[in-house]
């Protein structure tokens, strides 16, 4: 049976406290990815013969992050859930197969537990499968109405909850399993008679029940993974839950991490085995990092590749084979596909912006190098910067095998330094250095006898 998979991200957030028009809560990130990039990425596994987002508020920041992955459509007013999943009406409405519909802020959802409500919509043969849980508290919750029977006949929504109604300790999770045909036949019948004036995607429920479709539930056991991030105190206790779990999936494969709690790992991120990730470590975005390294103390890391000659790289990488035993950090930062191959030593608030770093070159202390190849065993001193930016365009400088950079030397792109070559400190080089020369760019000292004490004397 045809699967179709329905997110509804089209509301406002005000409780985000956004002074920005422009800005969707679901488009807000969690360790570099969006909210409701969570959300796709845990349902396409489930094989959706179309997965669709509904989009509204700040839909110009919500449609690029969804549009790859899923068909779009415009829910223009904000008229309630119900209303949003109206607008799914011209790609769905009378086919037959079973549809999914959750929130796109609830990111610790995971893809088992989507599984798991399929699993039991169909076990049980049912029309329409909920979501719930049981919870001590559950004021602000939905509750599940259920019959002398026990079979389930509403959802009340906290606002239009009664005395007896507040007393119902189950609760709707707000996702659903619903037979695709059965739901676009009952959102005619819908209205916006209560409290809020909107036409509650819940009001099925009691539309299927009195028409006696099999309504089921599935309950979770840990409310927490349902957890709607509706504020930034949520976003960052939704944060700390996704780091630990991906953290601790990195340890059971042989990471290791020596503080779980400075370390953000993005969700996208490889790392092999036998690598330690040293505290106050960020590794974001597409980043492979091989077997064996060493990386940080507080390091930034964001779309490289650091000694993974075992890994299938991106094609971003342009299929740069690099390999491992790296010792990086402290305070190193490496962005924009930087690639580094394997028994070098980068570090010390050293910048690499788009290098490729060959085998056993060595970078310790205070350096930008961006736009650049640093050839095989080269050295570069402490406080040397490649002018890359002409105030044009990015230019690239070329550091030949085994050269040494001296401290504080400015290498002007476009240059060449060639293989055993050697630039004394302090020099700007802004021409191309052949190989084995040595290169000076400095003017020649000189030494004025008692200059120093006519110049320093105080009044």
């Amino acid at each position: 049976m045809d699967r179709y998979a329905i997110i509804l991200a089209a509301g406002k957030g005000s409780r985000m406290k956004s002074r920005r028009e422009d800005i969707s809560k679901v488009s807000f990130p969690i360790l570099g990815r969006p909210l409701v990039k969570w959300i796709i990425e845990a349902l396409k596994p489930l094989g959706a013969k179309r997965l669709i987002a509904i989009i509204g508020f700040g839909g110009a920041t919500s449609k690029p992050i969804v549009e790859e992955d899923c068909e779009v459509v415009w829910q223009r007013e904000q008229k309630g859930a119900g209303h949003a999943v109206m607008q799914v009406a011209p790609l769905l409405e009378g086919k037959e197969g079973q549809t999914i519909i959750c929130c796109g802020d609830t990111p610790l959802i995971t893809t088992d537990l989507y599984q798991g409500l399929f699993d039991a919509h169909e076990a049980g043969g049912n029309s329409l499968t909920i979501m719930t849980s049981v919870l001590e508290e559950p004021h602000g919750y939905g509750r599940i109405v259920r019959d002398a029977k026990g079979n389930v006949i509403q959802i009340r929504e906290q606002k239009d909850c009664d005395e007896e109604a507040e007393k119902i300790r189950e609760v709707n999770a707000g996702v659903y399993v619903f037979d695709n045909k059965e739901l676009f036949e009952a959102l005619h019948h819908i209205t916006t008679n209560n409290a809020a004036g909107e036409y509650y995607l819940t009001d099925v429920i009691e539309l299927f029940a009195k028409k006696g479709l099999k309504v089921g539930t599935f309950e979770v056991a840990d409310i927490d993974e349902t957890m709607g991030v509706n504020d930034r105190y949520q976003l960052s206790v939704a944060e700390a839950n996704l780091k630990a779990r991906i953290n601790r999936e990195h340890m059971l494969r042989g990471v290791t991490i020596e503080d779980s709690d400075s370390t953000f790992i993005g969700p996208d991120v490889v790392i092999g085995a036998d690598t330690i990730i040293r505290p106050g470590c960020y590794i974001m975005g597409e980043t492979v990092i091989g077997e064996g390294n060493i990386i940080g103390p507080n390091s930034y890391i964001e779309n490289c590749v650091i000694g993974s000659e075992n890994h299938i790289l991106s094609s971003w990488l342009n299929d740069v084979v690099v390999g491992d035993d790296n010792q990086i950090g402290p305070y190193f930062h490496a962005r924009c596909g930087t690639t580094i191959a394997s028994h070098t030593s980068l570090g010390n608030f050293c910048e690499f912006k788009n290098v490729r770093v060959d085998s056993g070159a060595k970078a310790h202390h205070l350096s930008y190098i961006g736009d650049a190849i640093v050839g095989e065993d080269a050295n570069i001193g402490c406080g040397v910067i490649t002018a890359n930016f002409d105030g044009v365009n990015k230019n690239i400088t070329t550091i030949g095998k085994g050269a040494f950079i001296g401290c504080d030397s400015v290498l002007v792109a476009p240059v060449e330094i060639g293989k055993e070559s050697l630039v004394a400190a302090g020099s700007v080089i802004t021409e191309n250095v052949p190989d084995g020369a040595a290169a000076f760019g400095r003017s020649r000292q000189t030494n004025k006898p008692g200059t120093a004490k006519r110049l320093l004397k105080k009044d």
